[in-house]
């Protein structure tokens, strides 16, 4: 594992506790933003991974929108917090930069603010991954901070850390996405707490 998936995961479990306290209620507050998992679910077919799904809350809301889904999260902490709350629920722990799903095996993959800590260099691999383990047809939906900064926090949520963070571009990401391909059907541009947000929903070509 590369020194920052190391630092990311560490980080994480150290968090995790006051994150999912933090973060799962704060959810139920963004009406917009589930708005687009439910358009992501009535497009899907087939199983579905909640990659750097955290505590499980997006998991579990993809679930009760009817969709066969597995959580994926580096941070083991993060997917004991998850088995817990949702223990009727699949999680495991991983990373995005390397899945294990087959070739084609699902019918989409959702990666809900959990691109946030990858260097923006190693997104193209990272999204012809997330191509890899996509039937064609199958449907991604990205959720990220928009920006064009390396933010290098000392804390966050009440414990020191040592993982960086990415502010991207909505137009550089639609572009990867295109080059791993990827054709961009919808984009979202909201407000954020600290930062302006974007979603974007894909199809597999």
């Amino acid at each position: 594992m590369t020194s920052h998936l190391d630092a990311t995961r560490e980080s994480y479990d150290t968090v995790a506790e006051d994150y999912a306290s933090r973060i799962v209620p704060l959810f139920e507050q963004e009406p917009i933003s589930r708005a687009m998992l439910v358009a992501f679910a009535e497009q899907v077919r087939g199983p579905v991974a909640d990659v750097g799904c955290g505590p499980g809350h997006v998991t579990a809301h993809l679930a009760a929108l009817g969709l066969d889904v597995t959580g994926v999260d580096l941070s083991p902490k993060m997917v004991e917090i998850a088995r817990r709350h949702y223990p009727d629920q699949r999680f495991s722990v991983g990373s995005m930069t390397a899945l294990d799903f087959p070739d084609g095996e699902l019918g989409g993959l959702v990666a809900w603010w959990s691109i946030f800590h990858l260097p923006p260099e190693e997104l193209p691999a990272v999204f012809a991954e997330f191509r890899r383990t996509l039937v064609p047809g199958g449907r991604v939906l990205l959720g990220f901070h928009v920006g064009d900064e390396r933010l290098s926090p000392e804390t966050a949520y009440g414990h020191p850390v040592t993982y960086d963070a990415y502010l991207l571009d909505p137009g550089r990401i639609a572009d990867l996405l295109a080059q791993a391909g990827f054709e961009v059907t919808a984009r979202l541009a909201m407000e954020g707490r600290k930062w302006p947000q974007s979603c974007l929903s894909g199809r597999a070509v």
